[in-house]
């Protein structure tokens, strides 16, 4: 006979990476930051953090400039990534923000040093903030321009020792082909590193997904939309789709 209470998730995973792109902060925006999908979001993280779970986060920076955008318009492409870069920072800060309305302690890293809005990136001083139970927002990217936010999530993924990379997405996992343009599109349980790159299915980037198969690091790709998704996952439920060696 149930007591009423609800029992919480074992999670699978003690420390993890949690990458999102910009334009899921945006909600039905067309641009910038939507303040409740933010908070939705926050939520999300903090059922997560609740756990125990020691949560990294990469955000990406489309839904306030995208580079690669900027540079085929005729913009100068490094220039342009840098313009990307501080998107991302931007991003980071409004999730801080959000975070700590939850009650749920972070702190902004980031590559560029800006040291009046966020900390510079020292490795073993992200860590420290790790164990003490903090998450930690890894923003312009890798402070190098020509790499993406996906190539940063996965760098900072390895070098913060993370278990696992959760790629929160508009759909519950890889598929063969769009699923929003073709009904029957089948999704993927598992894959390989070496399937998404021969079969060019757009998980994350060419670079992005030769570090993880190199460092053996698992890419889970979930529905951010759905409710609850992150926990669920996490312990090893729900729908989704992983990718390793």
């Amino acid at each position: 006979m149930s007591d009423g209470t609800e029992t919480q998730p074992t999670p699978t995973y003690r420390r993890v990476m949690l990458k999102i792109s910009g334009e899921a902060l945006m909600g039905d925006q067309g641009f910038g930051l939507h303040p409740p999908t933010v908070e939705r979001i926050a939520k999300e993280v903090k059922k997560c953090h609740d756990l125990g779970v020691e949560i990294c986060m990469v955000i990406g920076g489309g839904n306030i400039f995208r580079g690669l955008q900027g540079s085929a318009q005729g913009m100068e492409r490094t220039t342009a990534d840098y313009m990307g870069m501080l998107a991302t920072v931007m991003n980071a800060l409004g999730m801080q923000s959000a975070l700590e309305a939850q009650g749920v302690h972070s702190r902004v890293i980031t590559a560029i040093r800006m040291d009046e809005v966020a900390e510079p990136y020292i490795r073993r001083r992200a860590v420290r903030h790790l164990e003490k139970k903090r998450v930690c927002i890894f923003a312009a990217g890798t402070g190098n321009p020509y790499f993406t936010t996906d190539t940063a999530a996965t760098l900072r993924a390895n070098e913060m020792n993370c278990e696992a990379i959760f790629k929160g997405t508009k759909v519950d996992g890889v598929y063969d082909k769009d699923p929003v343009k073709f009904d029957d599109a089948v999704r993927y349980e598992d894959i390989t590193y070496d399937d998404v790159l021969q079969k060019h299915l757009g998980v994350m980037d060419a670079s992005a997904i030769a570090l993880a198969r190199d460092n053996d690091l698992p890419i889970i790709v979930f529905s951010l939309d759905e409710p609850g998704g992150f926990e669920t996952i996490l312990a090893g439920d729900g729908t989704y789709t992983i990718v390793h060696g």
